[in-house]
């Protein structure tokens, strides 16, 4: 890999929480060295306001952040990826996307803030937790030195990364 900034593609099914998020984290975290961008197999068209406000408390300019398709990806002249990770929740049996091609790729689960219930406060707080588990990968991601790993070496870290167990 080069010097220029990397492209990293989070996916999830509907591209309006936990994708958003790390997209977020990572374009804060990466130092420049990543360029993160978001979609969904199957977009809600809306960001979670649950996790709209979140970002926006928390000081990240959602200005033009929105749930799109991942087709906007793949067609000619978009960025080509470097990385591609889905943080859909599979162990809550959902259908996370596969990215073809050529990418390095990873899974990294998190809970789906938009299909958890409970009063106002219970989601603030429920969200702010999955934003707090993205964030400890994020920065990890951003941290590993990219340019002294082979490249067997980067995958072998992001998959340890999605198997890394959260606290509780």
């Amino acid at each position: 890999m080069n010097d220029r900034p990397r492209n990293v593609l989070f996916l999830c099914t509907h591209n309006s929480a936990r994708s958003v998020m790390a997209e977020a984290l990572l374009n804060r975290h990466g130092g420049g060295r990543f360029r993160a961008f978001s979609a969904g197999s199957h977009p809600s068209g809306r960001i979670n306001p649950t996790v709209a406000a979140l970002l926006m408390r928390l000081g990240f300019d959602i200005t033009g952040v929105r749930s799109k398709n991942w087709d906007e990806f793949a067609k000619p002249g978009a960025p080509q990826m470097d990385f591609v990770f889905t943080v859909c929740d599979d162990a809550a049996g959902e259908v996370c996307p596969v990215w073809p091609g050529q990418p390095m790729t990873a899974h990294w689960g998190f809970p789906d803030p938009s299909s958890f219930d409970g009063t106002d406060a219970e989601k603030a707080a429920f969200t702010a937790d999955v934003f707090a588990m993205i964030e400890r990968r994020i920065r990890i991601f951003a941290s590993l030195p990219l340019a002294s790993l082979s490249a067997l070496e980067i995958k072998r870290r992001i998959d340890d990364l999605g198997r890394a167990v959260e606290p509780a």
